[in-house]
């Protein structure tokens, strides 16, 4: 992929944002999840690319759009896998709070780790923690490693982990280690690709969480130069199952950065509502503001675009 096609699905990711972002603190997810969808499905279809979906909403019979395996593009274009999540954080949205999202990674054929939807256990940071953290190594030397390498105490670091009840022997060690925490309600995708912003408030992310979200956060994080790895954390036998025919054969293996992500991966993401990495979407009259990132890996390349939406003027895709 020789043209960076982030330029472009970042359209996708405006229109779902701009159509969740309606629903906003309304109370209704699965309101706010489809208006996503379909807006994100009608963008990515006016798209030059022949894109299949490896990660999506869902598997083809569990919904009928932006489901694994489905064709998205013009047709006309390069092969690319595409994984997406037309809106990370439905409850958040539905609630008002923070971190809700939409964002697609774009990959080369085969590139993307293909995974079912369940749980892994995730350690991410920022590029300076580069070669410094370990999923095998306690929370506790991972963060004096990492305060190591910045320079401060471990006092001073900050940590994002999803406020649930399997972190709470977590929760304990990195208190007890010195470093602060940012409980999360959702959101930990957000947050992980937070870590790679100099000015953000998350030095460090731990915790289990969504496999889909890990793998577009990972396609992120690359491209910002940070670290990121994951180990699979089926919650039953099923999901256990679902890994193996996926091609997970081996439960314990601990994933790398460029195994969860590939070569020249591509990632598009815009903010819905304000949250650790992206502003959210703010209507005026006759339009909207919204704030997206692009990133390339290729060439480490992140663009930030504030836009102004004027809906009179808005195509329909």
């Amino acid at each position: 992929m020789e043209r960076n096609l982030a330029l472009e699905v970042v359209r996708a990711t405006e229109a779902a944002a701009l159509a969740a972002a309606r629903f906003i603190g309304r109370g209704d997810e699965r309101a706010a999840d489809r208006a996503a969808c379909d807006a994100m499905r009608k963008a990515l279809n006016s798209i030059p690319f022949d894109g299949k979906i490896v990660i999506g909403e869902g598997e083809q019979g569990s919904t009928d759009l932006l489901y694994a395996g489905e064709i998205v593009g013009t047709g006309i274009g390069p092969e690319v896998d595409v994984a997406l999540d037309a809106l990370e954080g439905p409850h958040l949205c539905a609630s008002g709070g923070p971190n809700a999202l939409s964002c697609v990674a774009l990959a080369e054929r085969g590139k993307v780790l293909k995974c079912p939807d369940t749980y892994m256990d995730k350690i991410a940071c920022g590029p300076i923690g580069r070669g410094v953290i370990n999923l095998d190594r306690s929370p506790t030397d991972n963060l004096k490693a990492l305060a190591e390498a910045k320079k401060v105490y471990v006092e001073d670091l900050r940590v994002a982990i999803l406020d649930r009840p399997r972190h709470e022997k977590l929760i304990t060690e990195v208190r007890k280690a010195g470093a602060g925490i940012k409980l999360l309600p959702a959101g930990d995708l957000a947050a992980g690709v937070a870590t790679t912003r100099p000015e953000s408030e998350i030095d460090l992310l731990i915790g289990a969480g969504g496999a889909h979200q890990g793998v577009l956060a990972a396609s992120a994080i690359r491209s910002a130069g940070g670290e990121m790895q994951a180990r699979f954390a089926p919650r039953n036998q099923q999901e256990a199952e679902a890994c193996l025919s996926c091609g997970i054969l081996d439960l314990k293996r601990r994933f790398t950065l460029e195994e969860l992500a590939g070569d020249n991966v591509m990632f598009a993401a815009t903010g819905v509502t304000t949250g650790d990495y992206l502003y959210g979407v703010r209507f005026f009259s006759g339009g909207a503001r919204t704030n997206s990132v692009m990133m390339r890996s290729k060439t480490r390349t992140l663009r930030y675009i504030e836009a102004l939406h004027h809906f009179d003027f808005k195509p329909e895709y």
